[in-house]
């Protein structure tokens, strides 16, 4: 592995940036691949600490893609799945839904992949690809029911998926993304998911050029959101609890950063100068929260999108909606092609998370920095030197 110093972070120049840099293998010939057990990193029950484990990934099916796991982030969400504040989860649960990696087999059906390319995976890896959404591209909302990358009943093999804190996966084409030549690939692993949650929205309500756009947290989704809104031209203004964020907000481009205070009588600071305000405002924030101080913000036919919390969204009311035909709505990660088209485009345009590269054996640790919000701005894990055989 080549390493490099590299200061093409979008737009801030990072100087003690590390940049991890592959080369493609010459394609070697795989005839048959079978199931076998692979090296995994886990909770045997909820809340417990993730250590090493073992779990059985399936034999490659004619339409599977099997992947030898190099890079994988560490999400939000992998921790409310861990400590079941999302609901009762299956056990023993292996974490991870944005990783990339080495093509170790292909399936005899398979027309996009070669062994030797590089490869990822995001938050889904199968859907019934019959329905209305499936067809257009929107795998996220298939009727029938996505099957996410881990805690989910697995439709092509026993028992439920696990994700991407491993060595290995198999995983069906179409939910395979291709990774361009010269990627950054510790650096992409986020994208995955992190950058898809924030560019489809974007994608979705057209934020361009000229638009005042408001992200409220600036963490592993919200720093790209940030960046992603910044490249298209937005004004952009950031809503943060953590005050020593605002340096780098304004490194990545923000013009504006408010320090939210959730408890506080007047949460929002000077909040009368920002009515009537954003046509955008996304919200990243993974917990309930009263949204009644935002949407005053809106401006005639603004939106208010969330991206975070999955439970009650306190302090909607008719009346707020009605002021300035304001719409609250929500969005899920994004389908295949928006999931390639945003890798593409961030690895085109050197648009990348900052990440902090941690071992498998620190995960607990970089849990507990998440939830203290001492992360900046994403953690991933390095597997690449921890493979065995």
């Amino acid at each position: 592995m080549e390493t490099v110093v590299t200061d093409t972070f979008f737009p801030e120049k990072f100087a003690d940036s590390v940049e991890t840099v592959r080369t493609r293998s010459d394609p070697a010939e795989i005839v048959e691949h079978h199931g076998a057990p692979t090296r995994a990193y886990g909770a045997l029950h909820s809340n417990g600490p993730i250590h090493s484990m073992t779990i059985d990934r399936r034999a490659l099916l004619p339409d599977d893609v099997a992947i030898d796991i190099l890079y994988c982030g560490v999400c939000h969400s992998d921790i409310h799945m861990i400590r079941g504040e999302w609901g009762e989860q299956p056990f023993p649960m292996v974490p991870g839904h944005e990783f990339v990696g080495r093509v170790s087999a292909v399936g005899q059906a398979v027309t996009r992949f070669a062994p030797g390319d590089f490869a990822g995976v995001g938050c889904m890896v199968d859907s019934c690809c019959a329905c209305d959404s499936c067809k257009a591209g929107l795998e996220q909302y298939c009727t029938t029911g996505t099957t996410l990358t881990y805690a989910s009943p697995d439709p092509r093999g026993p028992g439920q998926t696990y994700g991407g804190y491993a060595e290995r996966i198999v995983v069906r084409e179409r939910f395979v993304v291709k990774i361009p030549d010269g990627a950054d690939l510790a650096s992409t692993a986020p994208l995955l998911c992190s950058g898809i949650t924030t560019f489809s929205p974007l994608q979705h309500w057209r934020l361009g050029s000229g638009q005042r756009f408001a992200v409220i947290g600036l963490g592993g989704l919200g720093h790209m959101a940030l960046k992603l809104a910044v490249h298209r031209g937005a004004e952009a203004t950031v809503f943060t609890t953590s005050e020593d964020k605002a340096k780098d907000a304004y490194a990545m481009g923000a013009k504006d950063v408010v320090v939210w205070q959730p408890a506080a009588t007047d949460p929002i600071p000077l909040v009368g100068e920002m009515t009537n305000r954003f046509d955008f405002m996304l919200s990243t924030i993974p917990f309930p929260f009263d949204v009644s101080p935002f949407l005053p913000l809106l401006r005639l036919d603004g939106i208010f999108v969330n991206v975070g919390a999955p439970g009650a969204i306190a302090g909607v009311s008719g009346g707020a909606l009605w002021g300035q035909r304001r719409s609250i709505a929500g969005s899920c990660i994004g389908g295949m092609p928006e999931t390639q088209d945003v890798v593409d485009y961030c690895c085109t345009n050197g648009i990348r998370p900052q990440i902090e590269l941690i071992r498998p054996d620190q995960i607990d640790d970089a849990y507990l920095r998440v939830e203290r919000k001492d992360v900046r701005y994403r953690f991933v894990i390095d597997l690449a030197s921890h493979r065995t055989g």
